[in-house]
């Protein structure tokens, strides 16, 4: 190729090269390219993770011990439920819940404050009469007995069962209630060389503080178990509502767990 015929050809190439570029469009106008666009990420507020359901809390019912305070008798011993009324007798509600009794054809255990027993011996002797068990309750409902020495506490308790022995002759009194449940170890042991058992309960609808008779027998059926001890009360005040709650009382637990005479 001579010099003329190079520089000719590179004159055409020079121009196919500038005329490329200017037939090219911008970036910006070129047709997109055949690829799915990349997703943009997007920064949002992460949701607070959702708390499991709480259960409502239920309390576990606070366990009852088969025996009393000191190893006193709370319990029956068997399935039937046992009533007893403390601080009689008294000459207007002794009675009427003798009759009660009566009618519903159950027996109980009478725990008789010896003062009483002394004034109304006939009525002890009615107790004992329709079957029902007498029970020691202290010469004159003393409180603090168990904080005298145990002479005196031996004292008060043979001196309340010659009140019951005199009402009615030869009767063994086979249990001593302290009042207000105010448990010893000297009355304990006092009352077992006399032979006696310390009887507590299990079941304390407050009767004695002017508790009407409706909540007294919801009390009883919410707290009576099998073999429930049941305090109630013929004696030391109005116990008027007592009576009206004892015949349902009565017809509940005689239903749901028979009602048994402490012997």
């Amino acid at each position: 190729m001579t010099r003329r015929t190079a520089l000719a050809a590179g004159l055409v190439l020079l121009v196919l090269l500038s005329t490329g570029c200017a037939n090219e469009k911008p970036l910006s106008t070129r047709s997109p390219l055949p690829y799915p666009p990349i997703p943009q990420v997007t920064a949002t507020a992460s949701a607070a993770p959702t708390a499991p359901p709480t259960k409502p809390s239920r309390k576990k019912p606070v366990a009852r011990g088969t025996v009393g305070p000191l190893n006193t008798q709370r319990l029956t011993g068997v399935r039937g439920v046992a009533l007893t009324f403390d601080d009689g007798p008294h000459p207007q509600w002794t009675p009427k819940v003798l009759d009660q009794l009566r009618r519903a054809g159950v027996r109980a255990t009478f725990c008789v404050v010896g003062v009483k027993v002394r004034a109304y011996p006939a009525l002890v002797r009615r107790i004992v009469r329709e079957g029902h068990t007498l029970c020691n309750h202290s010469w004159q409902h003393d409180l603090k007995l168990g904080k005298k020495n145990t002479a005196q506490i031996r004292a008060d308790l043979r001196r309340t069962d010659q009140a019951i022995q005199r009402a009615v002759p030869g009767i063994k009194v086979r249990y001593y209630r302290q009042p207000g449940g105010k448990w010893t170890p000297s009355i304990v042991a006092v009352a077992k060389s006399l032979g006696m058992k310390s009887l507590h309960w299990d079941v304390d609808p407050a009767d004695w503080d002017d508790t009407s008779a409706s909540e007294i027998r919801r009390r009883v059926a919410q707290q009576a178990r099998p073999g429930s001890i049941v305090l109630l009360h013929d004696g030391g005040g109005d116990r008027s509502r007592t009576l009206g709650a004892c015949p349902q009382v009565i017809t509940s637990l005689k239903r749901k767990y028979g009602i048994t005479r402490l012997r």
